[in-house]
């Protein structure tokens, strides 16, 4: 077969797997059975996970350095975290669309408003401990509904082992 033609049909392929017009293990099989075997077709799936990792520490270093290491006002603490946990949801979203779940951004996601959370939290209501533990509470609800509805086994955990230690905190 002419080259140019294999290079269009595997092009449409890779198109209708990303698509998710024929089920990946069709889409799979053609490409294996065009392709000849050659995994140069699949290099393309992994392009974007090389940046991910260190855009998430980059990410953590920012939101703890933001939040315990400056001086900045209140509100521009809020904006920063903000603007960080927008990216990261976005982030999240954008990989959850195409049928990936980007265990990084999620994690991310979580971090940043947890932390983000509990910082604001306890500056504006210093010295009471109740609007915290609702808080931390609300934070570990929410990881319990994310790990089930996307049955993820540790977000699952963490949501109970949080709430275990919140209520040993509250009544010891």
């Amino acid at each position: 077969m002419d080259e140019n033609r294999k290079k269009i049909i595997l092009n449409e392929i890779q198109y209708w797997k990303q698509n998710k017009m024929l089920p990946e293990q069709y889409c799979d099989y053609l490409l294996t059975l065009y392709s000849g075997g050659n995994p140069a077709v699949e290099k393309q799936k992994t392009k974007g996970w090389i940046l991910q990792p260190l855009l998430f520490l980059a990410a953590v270093s920012i939101t703890v350095f933001v939040t315990y290491f400056t001086e900045l006002s209140l509100i521009l603490q809020i904006a920063i975290l903000l603007l960080l946990g927008i990216a990261a949801g976005i982030s999240f979203f954008y990989f959850f669309k195409k049928g990936i779940v980007s265990h990084l951004s999620l994690i991310l996601t979580a971090l940043i408003l947890l932390i983000g959370s509990v910082e604001i939290t306890s500056d504006v209501f210093t010295g009471k401990h109740i609007p915290l533990a609702i808080l931390v509470a609300v934070n570990c609800l929410a990881w319990l509904i994310v790990g089930r509805k996307l049955r993820i086994l540790y977000f699952f955990i963490s949501g109970i082992a949080g709430l275990v230690i919140l209520v040993y905190f509250i009544f010891v």
